[in-house]
């Protein structure tokens, strides 16, 4: 079983934390909910601290935006008071929601949310753990894990149950980490051992890994000497946005370089002016974090896409790739970029109107108009439907997805969001 790696965030008020004390406010949370993806955090569990509604109901409107910035599992402690607290927290992206089984009404939805949601979805805690056994049947038949909140012996609670255990440690040091990894029944970890060590979390899944313990980190499927290097010992190393496919530079790496970006999770390369090995972003601050290394066709160029903080270049370009040559113009056929590229359209057209512009003319008539013709070209998708020529169906859709744009851009929604939502589901 591989170990996760468990970062905290709480929610009070509509305000994110680092901490329990509520001393430390996250300002950034969208630089910050990324960072923890890109320093390679398996899981990210957010403890909501509010008890009323209209808090509750900001929290999740939180827990939303959270979802959107994130590219890892999302997992949430909340006051649930109804099964109605569990679809909204499912629906709002996180993956696992905790019922704590010492409330009288947690326990008696689980069996209701399970099926509703899926087993998986659900995780469940206890107040005080020696009441475990009195719920271990049931919550093992409708839950998948345990989360424990408590200092208590991990391997005492692990024996309690055969759900996998995410064991709380306020215990800071590394051998005390290793000790409760090593515990077959533990799925993951969390609390100061991993919240005070956050730049260092690759450095602690190489040491787990060395101990044979089972984690989620970078694993060579090419050995470097499988690579085929030139005679000074370098290999040509393309890097890329992840995101947008965007080409951001060309370096080399040497050896050392290599199994260094392994262990660190951050690109490192080999200088070839100051001759020697060096990581990108040590003086800058522009770090370039892994998300994953090919090898090509012939194993003698590494493609690296990466999630880039700030700029690439050292001009302070975004890619070193700025300089055209030459070019001509071509129709673009990637989906996505369409569909940014229309959107923004859309959007200049509401700030900066056009004489005679069909979109101007739907945003003055406003929602209700809008609204409208979104429910008529959806009409339109269903009679084209009947048709056996399936190319009105492609005229139809297009018309849809244009006032759906529209829609979109009124309503302050982005393409962002939604590939977000839609990539979080299964």
């Amino acid at each position: 079983m591989k170990k996760n790696f468990i970062a905290r965030i709480y929610i009070k008020e509509g305000i994110v934390y680092t901490t329990a004390k509520m001393d430390e406010t996250i300002i950034d949370l969208e630089g910050y909910i990324r960072k923890l993806c890109d320093i390679n955090i398996d899981e990210i569990l957010m403890i909501v601290m509010d008890e009323d509604f209209d808090n509750k109901e900001l929290a999740i409107k939180r827990i939303k935006e959270i979802a959107a910035y994130a590219e890892t599992d999302l997992s949430v402690s909340f006051n649930i008071e109804r099964a109605e607290d569990v679809k909204k927290l499912v629906y709002a992206g996180c993956k696992k929601v905790i019922l704590n089984l010492s409330k009288q009404s947690n326990w008696e939805m689980l069996e209701d949310v399970s099926n509703r949601f899926g087993k998986d979805r659900i995780s469940v805690t206890v107040d005080d753990i020696n009441s475990l056994g009195v719920y271990r049947v049931n919550a093992e038949k409708y839950s998948t894990d345990l989360y424990v909140f408590t200092e208590e012996n991990t391997e005492s609670i692990a024996a309690l149950t055969s759900l996998a255990v995410n064991a709380y440690l306020p215990d800071v040091s590394l051998e005390k980490f290793l000790i409760v990894a090593q515990n077959d029944n533990v799925c993951g970890i969390f609390g100061e051992v991993i919240d005070l060590s956050l730049t260092e979390v690759n450095q602690i899944k190489n040491v787990c890994k060395e101990k044979g313990i089972e984690v989620n980190s970078f694993e060579a499927k090419i050995s470097w000497d499988e690579l085929k290097v030139g005679g000074s010992g370098l290999i040509p190393v393309i890097t890329q946005d992840y995101r947008t496919g965007d080409v951001l530079m060309l370096a080399y790496m040497n050896k050392e370089a290599f199994e260094k970006t392994l262990v660190t999770g951050k690109m490192n390369y080999y200088s070839r002016s100051r001759k020697g090995q060096w990581e990108k972003g040590e003086s800058s601050g522009h770090f370039q974090y892994v998300k994953a290394l090919y090898a090509d066709c012939d194993y003698d160029t590494i493609l690296a896409k990466v999630s880039q903080v700030g700029v690439a270049c050292h001009t302070g370009s975004y890619s070193c790739f700025f300089n055209e040559i030459t070019s001509k113009s071509y129709i673009e056929k990637n989906p996505l970029k369409v569909f940014n590229d229309v959107y923004d359209v859309i959007k200049d057209r509401k700030v900066n109107p056009k004489e005679g512009s069909y979109t101007n003319y739907l945003f003055e008539k406003g929602i209700d108009k809008i609204l409208k013709k979104v429910g008529e070209e959806a009409s339109e998708i269903i009679i084209a439907s009947k048709n056996p020529d399936s190319g009105e169906i492609k005229y139809e859709i297009s018309d849809f997805l244009y006032h759906m744009m529209v829609l979109m851009v009124d309503k302050g929604i982005t393409w962002d969001e939604i590939t977000n939502e839609l990539a979080s589901r299964e």
